[in-house]
């Protein structure tokens, strides 16, 4: 059956009360789980979005001989035939073309589902999966707000399915053990660790209201987002950059690079949050922040990330990464690999594969029925620190978090934010 167009006008409000009922509904047996495979047979998956992020994951999904992708789901019909195209000419065999989601999910022959959409679709799409017992790898932030994420977690907390976030740096063999070596001692106490992203992006520029391009399904594109005219520079590739979809560049990579700082150094979440920026550079339509700085103040270290959306030099020499600064050295840490300096010892490693190695992961998790390496609450709660950022950014003031409640108290400014 065809969805109404006002069928898919689900909000956020909506979605958490909702998740609630429907944990309740699993605890008490609503739903028969996935049982585990025989090692011979091949995972059925579907992919939901089918952009530069979702293609990725499915030529990962294929290029596996663990795995194929049967089923794929998008809103824009051109991009659906360039992915069939695509991954039939990987796997020899033609996935199902597929235009709503809830179809996708539905299917009875899939174990597990990928989800690669924008933001603001990760926890309603998320829970549809768990919902349907099916098993879920899902793409960061794990949820458009906190609160979202908080009632996904309950959600996934009720079932037995296996939830992996990507984060494809823990399953890196240079991150695992960089990680080892801070845990260590070997740089003495780490009082202060930094999180960049430098790069000089192009401007989206100033664009009218226009019709969506043929072959668009905009309204379910929009799904739970507020309603709004369509503008190309607004769409593909460019969502991240308007507060109904995306998160900004915390968003982007934020997660991926404050998530090894938590994991190394075993963090939970911030008490105060602090942000400075804004569009410093740009000139165009974009809402989120071109230049931000944010302040996590942990009980035990400082915790600082910085991006900047219009240069090219970045942090340590890096472009994108971590650093943590001990008493006696410090460590740098990206993707081509990892340095110490300042210490009596010498010590580094090159890069590792990260982003094939995560799925495989996530297959062999599906597989055994054994915990992915980048579970749930891990990607809840580095996304929680993305989103603390862009809150605190947006008041334009300091914030007090209780990690307890996982509220602001009673900052009701800031705990509006909670569901934005």
């Amino acid at each position: 059956m065809k969805l109404k167009t006002t069928d898919l006008h689900y909000n956020r409000r909506e979605f958490l009360e909702n998740s609630a009922r429907n944990a309740a509904g699993i605890a008490a047996g609503a739903m028969s789980l996935g049982a585990a495979r025989s090692p011979s047979d091949r995972l059925q998956v579907g992919v939901l979005g089918l952009g530069s992020q979702g293609m990725d994951l499915a030529t990962a999904v294929t290029h596996t001989n663990r795995a194929e992708v049967v089923a794929i789901c998008d809103v824009d019909v051109h991009v659906l035939a360039k992915a069939q195209h695509e991954i039939e000419s990987q796997q020899s065999s033609k996935p199902v073309i597929i235009t709503q989601h809830e179809q996708l999910v539905a299917r009875d022959d899939l174990d597990a589902i990928l989800v690669a959409t924008p933001d603001h679709w990760h926890a309603r799409m998320g829970s549809d999966v768990l919902l349907a017992g099916k098993d879920l790898f899902l793409e960061t932030p794990v949820a458009h707000s906190i609160q979202e994420g908080e009632s996904l977690c309950q959600l996934a907390g009720n079932t037995e399915q296996i939830v992996q976030v990507s984060l494809p740096q823990r399953s890196g063999v240079h991150f695992q053990s960089a990680v080892k070596l801070i845990r260590s001692g070997f740089l003495g106490k780490v009082h202060l660790a930094k999180a960049w992203a430098v790069h000089r992006r192009k401007s989206i520029g100033l664009c009218a209201e226009t019709r969506p391009p043929l072959g668009v399904d905009y309204q379910r594109w929009l799904g739970p987002a507020p309603q709004a005219p369509f503008q190309p520079n607004r769409f593909h590739h460019n969502w991240p950059w308007f507060w109904d979809y995306g998160s900004g560049e915390l968003g982007l990579w934020g997660v991926q690079h404050l998530d090894v700082v938590r994991w190394a150094l075993d963090l939970n979440l911030p008490k105060k949050v602090i942000a400075t920026g804004g569009k410093r550079s740009f000139h165009d339509d974009r809402e989120t922040p071109d230049t931000l700085t944010v302040h996590y103040d942990f009980e035990d270290v400082e915790v600082v990330w910085e991006h900047r959306q219009w240069s090219n030099r970045g942090i340590e020499g890096r472009s994108s990464g971590a650093a943590f600064y001990g008493d006696l050295g410090t460590l740098v840490v990206d993707r081509s690999g990892w340095k110490v300096y300042d210490h009596h010892e010498d010590r580094h490693a090159n890069a590792s594969e990260i982003k094939q190695s995560q799925v495989d992961n996530f297959l062999e998790s599906v597989r055994t029925r054994t915990a992915p390496v980048a579970n749930l609450n891990d990607g809840q709660n580095s996304s929680v620190l993305c989103h603390l950022g862009n809150i605190a950014s947006r008041l334009g003031r300091e914030v007090t978090f209780d990690s307890d409640s996982k509220t602001f108290g009673d900052d009701f400014a800031a705990n509006e934010l909670l569901i934005a």
